[in-house]
């Protein structure tokens, strides 16, 4: 499969796409072994499975480009799917408050499971960016719940982060392949289950997991949201990111991928952590690290064609 450049392409060579499904590959093949040797309970590898649907709904739509109209209805079969076999969504705390209504949290749920898939899939723009995004997300993720009881989210956000880091490799600038949606789908499903897996396991909040994606909710927040004021057709491809614009400024992926890593280690990651130690001030950490990220996005012109 080969991805052909067209007027919005960040890359001027044909290149060859879909490697990401390598990582839902290995991914799968991980989980199912601890699954058989009983450390993965029964209802959370059938939450899992849900990942392999993603990944083979986006190697169709990378193969034959879908409609949206066939591709979101089955995502949201699978979110449910998700919350089906893992249960209610638990509590979740706003400081001295706590959303507890079921229908609400689970709802939220598979709008956020649906939201994250196709995030990544539009922050999957430029050489290494959403590679590495995988790599450093599920790295403090395995920072912080490696000393913790949370032993499935261990096994799994290792080996996402090693695939990832494998994938890196052959995806930096100049990239020698591209992820496509099969890959960016999986990811960003994948990352939502594993949230979900950790606020199940008490190991993480939901806060400390949007610090970690930061970045990625900053830019595709303020662009979605400038788009739909202009009246474009946000669900269609475009190429007015933040990270894009940066990338075309000053003409370089690697430059602004590098950023994006040094931002997600030296400010999101330590207040993620913080969120995990002082839960009551999660949500307070969690708009005292994203808010930055919005006013840079909106310095960049997120959302606003050349």
């Amino acid at each position: 499969m080969i991805d052909v450049p067209v007027l919005r392409s960040a890359h001027s060579f044909p290149t060859p796409v879909g490697g990401g499904a390598g990582i839902a590959l290995l991914f799968l093949l991980v989980a199912s072994h601890y699954y058989r040797v009983g450390v993965i309970p029964f209802a959370e590898f059938m939450a899992i499975v849900a990942t392999a649907f993603i990944a083979a709904l986006g190697l169709i739509d990378d193969i034959k480009p879908l409609d949206i109209r066939w591709r979101v209805p089955p995502q949201f079969l699978a979110a449910i799917w998700v919350i089906g076999w893992l249960g209610n969504v638990p509590a979740i705390s706003f400081g001295s408050w706590q959303l507890e209504t079921v229908w609400i949290l689970n709802l939220l749920a598979v709008l956020g499971l649906v939201w994250l898939l196709n995030l990544f899939n539009f922050m999957d723009g430029i050489d290494g960016i959403a590679g590495s995004e995988l790599v450093c997300v599920n790295l403090m993720v395995l920072f912080l719940v490696i000393s913790s009881e949370d032993e499935v989210v261990t096994l799994l956000s290792a080996t996402l982060a090693s695939v990832g880091i494998g994938f890196l490799l052959w995806n930096w600038s100049p990239a020698k392949i591209f992820m496509g949606d099969v890959g960016s789908a999986f990811i960003g499903f994948s990352l939502g289950v594993l949230a979900l897996l950790t606020m199940h396991h008490q190991s993480m909040t939901i806060w400390s997991w949007l610090l970690l994606l930061g970045v990625f909710v900053a830019d595709s927040g303020v662009t979605l949201i400038r788009r739909f004021m202009r009246r474009d057709k946000w669900y269609e491809g475009h190429a007015c990111h933040a990270y894009q614009n940066a990338a075309r400024h000053y003409r370089s992926h690697s430059k602004v991928t590098i950023t994006v890593i040094l931002i997600n280690s030296l400010w999101l990651a330590p207040l993620a952590w913080l969120a995990v130690r002082l839960p009551e001030l999660g949500v307070v950490l969690c708009v005292l690290g994203i808010v930055p990220l919005v006013v840079l996005a909106i310095r960049l012109d997120a959302g606003i064609p050349e």
